[in-house]
């Protein structure tokens, strides 16, 4: 959704709908002891609880979570159910509903049927405490023929028109991303993107073009933590890119969120982190608004060098 070159921190998370922070918070650091991927992170509940109050301190209005993601729902409504009109929630569809610890890795099979996904919608509404979810995406980047034969979309659009959500949208991934842009219910599309992942930068544009929100996963600590495909073939580690010269003070994950800024077709990159301290520090780094073009331009320049570029 292309926005005004000024509105460096509030942007429409769908055309027409509600402004939200350009920094959002992402809660799966949240799971606690287990998720639908069987990835444990235990964390005690008064530090997860700190962590969502110092999100809405921080002026943060944008918080995605997910059943997948074990405790996050629970944990969302217990700490912060109080302050509801404070933030955007949004959650997901068509994950299971019942968390298997002894399941081998990975994702397990979704359901896109209108009874499974209408179960989700009153488990999730249940666990965050609210009487409404204002965007609903779907989850596991399901193809159009899957959408089709289960009436996924028809679901989603009585679930809106009944008030349960405010929006609809899907949590996208290659390769059905192109499929999926050509829907035109979907009002949102969650991307997998950072300045070191930047093979679907194409599609931010194409989502823009038809006025569709975009919430980018993984463009800052994840953008930084792992080996990635580059232009000569080989991983490169982000972090072999020096930065930190150019960050003005800021943390590199907070370059990385002011270098994002400046793409008007972002609505909002989600963030996560159980640590109140990255929180502020995300925070302020947005706050500070867009590098300069000089910095901006230089830090892409270094960024493509490596081998990070919008083909790979």
């Amino acid at each position: 959704m292309n926005v005004p070159s000024d509105a460096h921190t509030l942007r429409p998370l769908w055309e027409g709908g509600p402004p939200v922070t350009f920094l959002g918070y992402g809660a799966m650091e949240l799971r606690g002891g287990a998720d639908v991927h069987r990835r444990p992170r235990p964390l005690a509940r008064a530090v997860a609880h700190e962590a969502l109050t110092t999100v809405l301190d921080e002026g943060i209005t944008f918080i995605d979570t997910s059943i997948d993601y074990g405790l996050s729902e629970e944990i969302i409504g217990e700490a912060i159910s109080g302050r509801r009109d404070e933030y955007i929630l949004a959650t997901k569809a068509g994950c299971p509903l019942e968390h298997r610890p002894d399941a081998p890795p990975g994702l397990l099979p979704h359901d896109y049927s209108d009874e499974h996904i209408r179960r989700g919608v009153e488990q999730s509404l249940t666990r965050l405490r609210t009487d409404h979810v204002d965007l609903l995406q779907i989850h596991g980047s399901p193809s159009p023929e899957v959408l089709e034969s289960h009436g996924t979309l028809e679901t989603l659009i009585r679930l809106r028109d009944e008030g349960k959500v405010r929006a609809i949208g899907i949590s996208s991934a290659l390769p059905h991303l192109s499929a999926h842009l050509a829907i035109k219910e979907l009002q949102t599309y969650q991307l997998p993107y950072s300045p070191f992942e930047r093979a679907l930068e194409s599609f931010l544009d194409v989502a823009g073009e038809r006025s569709a929100g975009v919430i980018v996963r993984g463009g800052v600590a994840q953008g930084l933590s792992r080996p990635k495909p580059t232009a000569s073939g080989s991983d490169v580690e982000p972090s072999s890119v020096s930065l930190e010269d150019l960050t003005d003070g800021d943390s590199v994950p907070g370059l990385l969120l002011r270098l994002q800024l400046s793409n008007p077709n972002i609505s909002t990159v989600i963030a996560g982190s159980a640590n109140p301290d990255h929180i502020r520090a995300n925070a302020r780094a947005v706050r500070r608004g867009p590098l300069s073009e000089d910095v901006q331009a230089e830090a892409w320049r270094r960024i493509a060098a490596a081998g990070f570029t919008p083909d790979h």
